[in-house]
């Protein structure tokens, strides 16, 4: 089962819609990010987040772009200017950081690059906001309190959209997907370093399989987000 999304005709918020799960990943180098993006695809899911946690991340984001055209592939942990230079200059679809720095966003707007900053409290879900956010990264979710923050936030921001990332699993992405105010879910369980270690790309293909057919368990009967929470 494979799975891309027309970029031509759709945002970056609607490709969250449509994904539901974007694996988070640390990669090691260009070959493993391309045999990675490869797999998830064949699971169901189409894009990736490549973090800047890894000297290869650029390069992995290149290669990837290159090989899979229709394949989407964000940067994250994109936590200074530079960062974001490197990731618009490598190709990323979108930019995603754990907080919100005014100087980061200003410098992905200034080169064309979606960003989608994070938020852990309510002023800090303002202040992205207020800088022009359209996806605010709730990290990390779990700890905050996942679903019943996100609850609470939907009352006083109504029009907001998240993107909760850290400690979610796929038994918990029905309580996050079934808010009306959760785009997309984050998560590193699907990739994690000892099964691209161990080079098990078909286990990360049969992981992205569950999150995809559990996606379209929670959204397809309606073709949207569930309201609650909305």
């Amino acid at each position: 089962m494979s799975a891309v999304i027309d970029r031509a005709s759709s945002s970056t918020t609607e490709f969250l819609r449509q994904a539901g799960v974007v694996p988070v990943v640390v990669v090691a180098s260009a070959d493993e990010g391309v045999r990675l993006a490869e797999a998830l695809a064949e699971g169901g899911l189409p894009g990736m987040e490549v973090t800047f946690r890894s000297p290869a991340a650029a390069e992995a984001i290149r290669a990837v772009r290159a090989a899979l055209p229709d394949f989407v592939v964000g940067a994250g942990t994109l936590l200074s200017p530079a960062d974001v230079v490197a990731a618009a200059e490598a190709g990323a679809h979108f930019g995603v950081a754990p907080g919100t720095t005014p100087d980061v966003v200003a410098h992905a707007h200034r080169h064309g690059l979606d960003f989608i900053p994070g938020a852990a409290t309510a002023s800090e879900v303002e202040r992205a906001l207020g800088l022009g956010a359209a996806v605010v990264k709730l990290f990390p979710a779990e700890v905050l309190g996942g679903v019943a923050l996100l609850d609470a936030f939907a009352g006083p921001y109504p029009h907001a959209r998240f993107m909760p990332t850290g400690g979610i699993r796929v038994d918990d992405l029905p309580r996050y997907l079934e808010r009306g105010n959760v785009l997309a879910c984050g998560g590193t369980w699907i990739a994690p370093r000892a099964l691209l270690d161990s080079g098990d790309f078909a286990e990360i293909s049969r992981r992205a399989a569950s999150a995809a057919d559990a996606v379209r368990t929670i959204r397809e009967p309606s073709g949207k987000e569930h309201p609650h929470g909305a």
